[in-house]
């Protein structure tokens, strides 16, 4: 995964959100203790932080305290998105192959925080969905993409978007509970022995 997936979760997440923007963006999501947007502002604040973490290197740089105002205008959280995503893709683009950065889950290449953009981007959209009442599914390719980067040990016998909803704690799954305490695997896959 690249820039070029992050621009797209972003496309995706701002066209389906500016469709919303007369419905009450303060309403709670089931299950969560945020509002519309303060899920959506929170995509935001990922998306920047991914960016300094990548550029950032190996080591946790925790000087900076960044937040979106959830506070302001729905069409100015949307556009923030799509701008946030953008510095992302920059910075994915352009470190140098192979450069890691600092992630609680472990240290990620570029396609890792590529990867988790697209997983923030994608699934949030959805919550903010669901808090709207409203349904959100993007394509296969792009949740195809993040479940196989990220989620290496999902289901492969169910829907690419259903298994990665699965992944991040959404939802059960026949023959799968709901994951509790899950994580993504962040490293370069070639890392990763094929389970959580």
């Amino acid at each position: 995964m690249d820039g070029t997936s992050i621009r797209q979760s972003a496309r995706s997440s701002a066209t389906f959100l500016n469709g919303t923007l007369d419905l009450d963006w303060d309403r709670p999501i089931p299950d969560m203790t945020w509002s519309v947007r303060e899920v959506v502002a929170h995509i935001s604040d990922t998306l920047l932080w991914y960016a300094t973490d990548l550029a950032g290197g190996p080591d946790e740089l925790s000087t900076m305290e960044l937040r979106v105002r959830p506070s302001d205008d729905p069409g100015q959280l949307v556009a923030t998105v799509i701008v946030f995503g953008s510095v992302l893709a920059h910075v994915v683009d352009g470190v140098t192959p192979g450069q890691r950065g600092f992630h609680p889950d472990g240290l990620a290449d570029s396609t890792g925080f590529a990867a988790m953009a697209c997983d923030e981007i994608l699934v949030h959209t959805r919550d903010a969905a669901l808090g709207l009442g409203l349904d959100y599914r993007p394509s296969e390719v792009l949740s195809g993409a993040v479940l196989r980067r990220l989620f290496p040990w999902a289901p492969q016998d169910q829907e690419t978007w259903d298994a990665l909803l699965w992944a991040n704690g959404r939802v059960a799954l026949p023959g799968h509970p709901r994951q509790v305490g899950w994580h993504r695997h962040s490293a370069p896959l070639s890392e990763s022995d094929g389970r959580a």
